[in-house]
């Protein structure tokens, strides 16, 4: 698209630059910056303990210079399967100072997860925590493990350093703490070519399917943290609340490598707990919250939420579902921030889009996830090709461009062909922009619900069921369906104290949708599978009723 049909520029925000002059550097380099500026300053804040950035940078390094004693070399895969803990960020940019590419894997994950990522990913060394061990001990035979690193809770969490060990008396299984006790912080000297060389192999949280591992490169996620942190005007005064979890990629960009690259302060939590993040950023004077919705709603609905003066919060970023109104005015009201929302996606690493972050935007545009960040270009093309851009207020498939956007697929060429076309990353998300640059999702391009000949957005009648007063969680698919391909099949998880009927929902639904659209079936659950990332993941419902019908 040419300049002048960028049409978002008309609603630019006045202070944020259009475009920015990345360094071509490894994104490690983030990291040494901050502590050569500020080495005392406070990097990571986890339970009793405080690390500053010259003892965070020196870490790594210990880290680095242990890993390439391992045998660790340039571009070999080292994966990381730890929660919120001081030890994922330490060994996060002591495997970037060794020059290998590291690859996360969720805490949740079981063993054949973790087994086929290791295995596709070619993993040959994993850091992890020690309670996890036994689902490595049960698949070590299948993968191609030779090294394993194992740490523990409390080795980062006291204020007195280093009192904590992780037993390792087995062959090739060694402590995260003796390692870096026993190496200098010396890193090797490595080569990187920031815009080739693989920073991360990031997994898809396999929503539609097989994971597959997206390659991102150094400058990939360089470009990114310093183009969100532009947006939302960071300093390295902010002090940003990390309960996203880092394996996550939304969590590993703007909770660890944005406020690294401003040098600013991250609380670390292990696990999101609404009472434990109300302490936290009461405690800490949280300036900086990016989360999903699913958080914003529990700490609302937190009995003690009147307890805590959360006033310090400047901005929070809402992303990987779509944000209820309702929450977003309420916690606005609590905290006197401003709490905007944004979309992205692994394979962008991931921002591409977010609203303006100015607190004297009290009139929000909802639904929108906002503009195309600095450097970033998006259109609407149409479903069928791929090729046609679609005019405003159209609605399409979403591709967007940018210094963000992967190299591909991590061995699927087919695959990445399909997505990556002249520069352009086809997102699978329906959405549409509005006259003014702004733009909306409408629905996942894989979710679509074919009743007869028509298409059914699944989101679209989500949105209707959010607004009914019982209705706490909600997610809709596509029923199989002998007669007329799929039927819109909703499930429900009520509010507490709530109480509603299956005839009800659907007649509620029925007088805000057009016929072909409405709910033919509900089925009323306690609660709804979510990811890591809290969505709500339509494919384990799909999955669920493939195999109802199979068995009938």
């Amino acid at each position: 698209m040419q300049s002048e049909n960028k049409l978002w520029f008309g609603s630019w925000p006045s202070d944020v630059p259009r475009k920015i002059e990345y360094p071509k550097t490894p994104l490690h380099e983030l990291l040494e910056r901050a502590a050569k500026a500020y080495p005392a300053k406070t990097a990571i804040a986890y339970g009793e303990r405080e690390i500053t950035y010259a003892e965070l940078n020196s870490l790594s390094s210990r880290f680095a210079a242990a890993l390439s004693k391992l045998g660790i070399e340039k571009g070999e895969r080292v994966a990381l399967f730890l929660p919120n803990i001081p030890q994922f960020v330490i060994a996060y940019y002591g495997i970037l100072k060794a020059g290998a590419v590291l690859t996360a894997i969720s805490p949740l994950h079981k063993e054949r997860e973790v087994a086929y990522q290791l295995n596709d990913a070619e993993a040959e060394t994993i850091v992890a925590l020690d309670t996890l061990y036994p689902i490595l001990t049960n698949i070590r035979k299948e993968t191609m493990l030779k090294h394993v690193i194992l740490t523990s809770m409390e080795e980062y969490a006291y204020k007195t350093a280093n009192t904590h060990r992780t037993n390792c008396e087995t062959l090739n299984v060694h402590s995260f703490q003796i390692l870096l006790e026993e190496t200098l912080a010396e890193p090797p000297r490595v080569h990187i070519n920031p815009e080739e060389d693989l920073a991360a192999l990031q997994y898809t949280g396999g929503t539609t399917g097989t994971a597959k591992g997206a390659m991102l490169t150094h400058l990939n996620l360089v470009s990114n943290a310093i183009a969100f942190a532009t947006w939302i005007k960071g300093t390295a005064e902010d002090t940003f609340l990390a309960a996203l979890p880092l394996f996550h990629i939304y969590g590993m960009t703007t909770s660890m490598n944005v406020p690294i690259s401003l040098a600013a302060k991250i609380v670390l939590l292990p696990r999101f707990e609404p009472a434990a993040a109300l302490e936290a950023i009461q405690r800490h004077k949280v300036t900086v919250f990016c989360g999903v919705p699913t958080m914003y709603s529990l700490l609302l609905a937190n009995p003690v939420l009147g307890n805590y003066n959360l006033t310090s919060i400047r901005v929070c970023i809402s992303g990987a579902s779509p944000l209820p109104l309702q929450i977003q005015k309420r916690f606005m009201e609590v905290t006197g921030g401003f709490l905007a929302e944004g979309y992205g996606l692994t394979e962008a690493s991931p921002v591409t889009h977010c609203n303006p972050v100015d607190i004297t935007m009290r009139t929000v545009r909802v639904g929108s996830i906002g503009l195309p960040l600095p450097d970033t270009d998006a259109r609407i093309v149409d479903v069928e090709t791929g090729e046609k851009t679609l005019g405003p207020d159209e609605t399409g498939e979403l591709a967007v461009k940018g210094p963000q956007v992967m190299k591909g697929y991590w061995k699927r060429p087919e695959e990445t062909a399909l997505v990556l076309r002249g520069g352009w990353l086809l997102t699978g998300d329906i959405a549409r922009m509005d006259e003014d640059g702004y733009f909306y999702i409408t629905d996942r391009k894989k979710d679509l619900i074919k009743y007869k000949d028509y298409s059914v957005y699944p989101r679209e009648l989500e949105d209707v069921l959010y607004e009914h007063p019982a209705v706490k969680l909600c997610a809709v698919i596509g029923k199989p369906s002998p007669t007329v391909g799929e039927i819109p099949k909703a499930f429900i998880v009520l509010k507490d104290g709530a109480t509603a009927s299956e005839a009800e929902i659907m007649e509620f639904v029925k007088a805000k949708v057009a016929t072909y659209k409405i709910i033919r079936e509900v089925e009323f659950r306690k609660e709804l599978p979510i990811s890591p990332a809290g969505k709500v993941l339509r494919r384990v419902l799909q999955e669920e009723e493939r195999q109802k019908a199979k068995s009938r």
